[in-house]
């Protein structure tokens, strides 16, 4: 009854819309790297950090947008928007994020590196002595990489990688006066910063090459650009695929050769060039964008790494809890069966909980190692103790998800060593992505098979487990156990479960379980009870769990929202919202654990696990939530959100026009980052172990 009395009548811009969100995520990233009170290097790499992200959205979600307008297929965005309007609405919202961050590196980044004794500089501004070194790099280290390919009726125009960078230029031939079109490769391998002399000075690479294009081309160049473009790097796989590994590679060459999306020049590139490279690369005058910026500013991650720590935040070294102070490889198991353990990253050491739970496979008494991989570092202890167990002789089984985006290669070439060692690999279905992060480890006890589960937030990535925010459950609880038992069994044995005894699995039951949640606390506040709902997600976009909330917040919930990044939700809205609150919050780490917090009157759950609210989360993807039942538990993650909830340093708040505002502390009171005190929550309770 109260799914039907949801708000499901109300007019379309209840819905903020979704493409539009993920810029206004960047924009909150640029904002935070224009903030004077956050060391230097760390402005820097949030600026590259920008860069990244909207490489990505071009790639992503604008390829996909304009695929629709090319296709003439009049489909609405929840908010009504039709793909043309959505796509030109972002264009302006590109440009101005764009003029944003140009006039941010240039005009205030650019300089405060300089006064640190870090120049980044054009060749001209080098003295002799500098440009002569920087002459012998060139000659050694760079010019025999260069490959000027000439564009005319007997030369097509080379291809262009995505994202890679190139010069054009108009040059004028020393021998025959003649003028051709020539494209240049800027090599990969590389520094994008050459370094020069003693002074912290460096050159941009492509800036050097074109301090000596006219020697490379033979002629005088008349006029140029650096460009960069960015192709679709979306692929779908066919649902009757044979052989799914051959069909994700065979999807990677294509991508190589998807169409351009955009099209990134310098800010002076001339009408004639531009014309060329537009005609060559099939692309419309929207689709060109002008920078007076460096292209490609993601490179500042590189930069930001420079040996200079009196600029970054003070070092975080994870901690670790008396729980997971062993001396055994079946100690922490031990431990694990009294009672649940939840982990913390990168508040809780990695190495020292999630690495020792899996090493535990080492135990003589351990029979079986299931896990999944979707984003994983290198090496990987995960994968190691997969590989270990296998030539133990033991079963080890390992759901490799091939699709995860720009980590396809990785994965495939991970499968096959983990099939030569012994492994049983599986990839599951072309249409059904394995996003779930889950361990299950089977040993010998009392004449039977003992399981323990780590379900996580994230990824088995050790090197993401120091800058991503995420959590983990650490569980022998049978129920819970059989579920991800089951869970294994479906993806690998192509199945459709039946039932879970306690965890929310998408895509078979994620949606309803939420639904379910969601309406029962809406019951309770109609009822006059205590009704709160408290969600922390990366995204939240789903229209009808949206729809959801809001009828919670119309029958008197409290309703309080924190996303990193994508929210279509319009909080504030008087009849519609007005109990709903969105917040997001930034910081040094980047926060990506899910948390969904329900209380009902006298009824509270929670859950952890690796869903969005998002419909391909939801709908298209192995998803799994899982419930923290553990009272004290409960309680460390009430204290996560409680924390969140409260920072008044790095939050910004959404209302109800769509627009996020920066948190600003109470008259008087000192900025709480919610990231800081939970460090000093962290080594507080590692001191007092």
């Amino acid at each position: 009854m109260l799914r039907e009395a949801a708000p499901a009548t109300t007019p379309a811009d209840r819905f903020l819309n979704r493409e539009l969100s993920w810029l206004d995520f960047d924009r909150r990233v640029l904002e935070l790297a224009a903030d004077p009170g956050v060391p230097l290097l760390e402005r820097v790499k949030l600026c590259g950090i920008a860069s990244s992200n909207l490489d990505e959205f071009f790639a992503v979600r604008m390829a996909g947008t304009r695929e629709q307008v090319e296709s003439r297929v009049e489909r609405r965005s929840p908010d009504g928007r039709t793909a043309r309007q959505t796509l030109d609405e972002a264009r302006r919202c590109v440009l101005a994020l764009h003029a944003e961050q140009d006039a941010l590196w240039l005009d205030v980044l650019r300089p405060a590196l300089a006064a640190e004794g870090i120049r980044i500089v054009p060749v001209d501004e080098c003295t002799p002595r500098e440009r002569r070194a920087l002459t012998k790099r060139f000659d050694r280290e760079i010019a025999p990489l260069l490959t000027p390919i000439a564009v005319g009726s007997a030369a097509p125009f080379p291809y262009v990688s995505s994202l890679a960078l190139n010069i054009a230029a108009t040059v004028i031939d020393a021998a025959t006066e003649e003028r051709r079109f020539v494209r240049v490769n800027v090599p990969d391998g590389v520094p994008r910063f050459v370094g020069v002399g003693s002074r912290g000075t460096r050159v941009l690479v492509e800036d050097l090459i074109v301090h000596f294009l006219d020697d490379v081309l033979g002629g005088t160049v008349e006029a140029l650009t650096v460009f960069r473009v960015t192709r679709d790097a979306d692929f779908a796989l066919s649902d009757d695929a044979d052989d799914l590994l051959e069909a994700v590679e065979l999807q990677l060459a294509q991508r190589r050769f998807g169409a351009v999306v955009r099209l990134e020049v310098g800010h002076d590139a001339s009408a004639d060039v531009l014309d060329v490279l537009a005609r060559e690369l099939q692309i419309s005058s929207d689709q060109v964008y002008r920078r007076r910026s460096p292209l490609g500013l993601d490179a500042l991650l590189g930069l930001a790494s420079v040996d200079r720590p009196e600029l970054r935040d003070p070092s975080w070294r994870p901690v670790t809890r008396r729980p997971f102070i062993t001396r055994s490889a079946n100690s922490l198991l031990t431990r694990i069966r009294r009672r649940d353990l939840l982990v913390h990253h990168p508040y809780d050491a990695f190495k020292t909980s999630v690495e020792a739970f899996v090493g535990s496979a080492r135990d003589p008494k351990v029979a079986m190692l299931k896990g999944t991989v979707y984003r994983t570092g290198d090496p990987s202890r995960t994968l190691s103790s997969l590989v270990k167990t296998a030539e133990e002789g033991k079963q080890a089984v390992c759901l490799v998800e091939l699709t995860a985006r720009f980590d396809e290669r990785r994965n495939i070439e991970w499968s096959r060593a983990l099939e030569r060692a012994g492994v049983d690999v599986v990839f599951g279905v072309p249409h059904l992505k394995v996003h779930a992060k889950l361990t299950l480890l089977g040993r010998r006890e009392r004449g039977e098979i003992r399981r323990y589960v780590h379900i996580g937030t994230g990824n088995y990535h050790a090197t993401h487990a120091t800058s991503y925010e995420d959590l983990g459950l650490l569980t022998a609880n049978e129920e819970i156990a059989a579920d991800v038992a089951d869970v294994f069994n479906a993806v690998t044995g192509l199945a459709t479960p039946a039932a879970f005894r306690k965890l929310l699995v998408g895509p078979w039951f994620l949606r309803d379980g939420i639904l379910h949640e969601i309406e029962g606390v809406a019951r309770a506040a109609h009822m006059g009870e205590t009704a709160r709902i408290r969600i922390k997600v990366n995204a939240l976009g789903d229209p009808e769990i949206v729809d959801a909330l809001y009828a919670a917040s119309c029958a008197g919930a409290t309703v309080e929202i924190i996303t990193r990044g994508i929210c279509t939700l319009r909080p504030g809205v008087p009849g519609l919202s007005e109990r709903i609150t969105v917040r997001s919050v930034l910081g040094r780490f980047l926060e990506h654990s899910r948390i969904f917090s329900f209380q009902a009157g006298e009824q509270a759950s929670t859950w952890i696990g690796s869903a969005d609210l998002m419909p391909r989360n939801l709908d298209r993807r192995v998803e799994v939530l899982a419930p923290v039942e553990d009272s004290r538990l409960r309680a460390d993650l009430g204290f996560v959100l409680k924390a969140l909830l409260a920072d008044t340093r790095f939050s910004w708040e959404l209302d109800s026009d769509g627009v996020w505002h920066r948190t600003e502390p109470a008259k008087g009171a000192k900025p709480v980052s919610a990231q800081e005190t939970l460090m000093a929550r962290a080594a507080k309770r590692a001191k007092t172990r």
